[in-house]
């Protein structure tokens, strides 16, 4: 069954049967028989298999009906509960407070299901992901190769990256490698007087335009003046003539607070 037949080319369907890759993610997540862990594309349950045998409960959610059809004969396990939906819909305060998310992650998906687990209110304790990994790069940038997604990770997560998995090793094989992303919640936000939505509004401003100054780019994303925009830049310390991906997270809350001084 494990065949490049068996995967959905449009739901980015790669089937990882790898012992110690699998080990490794569990690994990560430190899954122990404390847990509840919510599995996001369970596939043919090979990862889904060796989390039962470490968790308390299980919770697979696959957007695909066949497949989650399938599981239960693929993992016969007690402590396994099977959804059939999409998880950036799923109901997250149905989870206990602390839950684990262990997941083999289609590319299509990941930057989507970041910002949906760190915006919802009952965020997982640990969010141990199988990603590409010049995603995985991405939400671990430091500031020089920043983007809203490595903004997005940092501010509600300590992240870190772990094991490469080479792209040999799933079936059908990807173009790229893939790479263990590895974020733990923070207790509080990175700022926690810092409002959420006007702060990201203002990230996705300055990364509205990439490849363009700041001057420019908030002056668009915000719809100031550029001479607003330089006093604002001004009041915060932050040299107008630079690009978003250069500014460190300190520097986004020096805009904030210039912005709402």
């Amino acid at each position: 069954m494990k065949d490049s037949a068996a995967a959905k080319k449009s739901l980015g369907q790669h089937w990882l049967d790898d012992p110690a890759s699998l080990q490794a993610m569990c690994d990560a997540g430190d899954v122990n028989g404390a847990d509840t862990v919510l599995e996001v594309g369970p596939g043919l349950g090979s990862l889904t298999q060796l989390l039962t045998q470490y968790a308390k409960q299980v919770v697979a959610v696959e957007f695909d009906r066949d497949l989650a059809t399938g599981l239960s004969k693929c993992v016969p396990a007690d402590n396994l509960k099977i959804m059939s939906q999409d998880i950036l819909s799923f109901d997250f305060s149905t989870l206990p407070a602390d839950y684990k998310l262990v997941a083999n992650i289609p590319y299509y998906l990941t930057s989507n299901l970041i910002r949906t687990i760190s915006e919802v209110p009952n965020r997982p304790v640990k969010a141990v992901m199988l990603v590409q990994k010049e995603v995985a790069e991405r939400a671990a940038a430091k500031p020089g190769d920043m983007s809203l997604l490595s903004v997005t990770a940092q501010f509600y997560w300590e992240v870190s990256l772990g094991q490469i998995v080479p792209a040999e090793l799933f079936t059908p094989e990807p173009k790229v490698d893939s790479q263990i992303l590895k974020m733990e919640r923070r207790d509080q936000t990175l700022f926690p007087d810092v409002d959420p939505k006007d702060f990201f509004r203002l990230a996705r401003a300055g990364f509205s335009q990439r490849r363009k100054t700041l001057l420019n780019s908030l002056s668009g994303g915000l719809s100031f003046s550029r001479d607003e925009t330089r006093a604002l830049c001004d009041r915060a310390s932050v040299d107008c003539e630079r690009r978003a991906q250069t500014l460190s997270l300190d520097e986004w809350r020096q805009l904030y607070s210039a912005l709402h001084a």
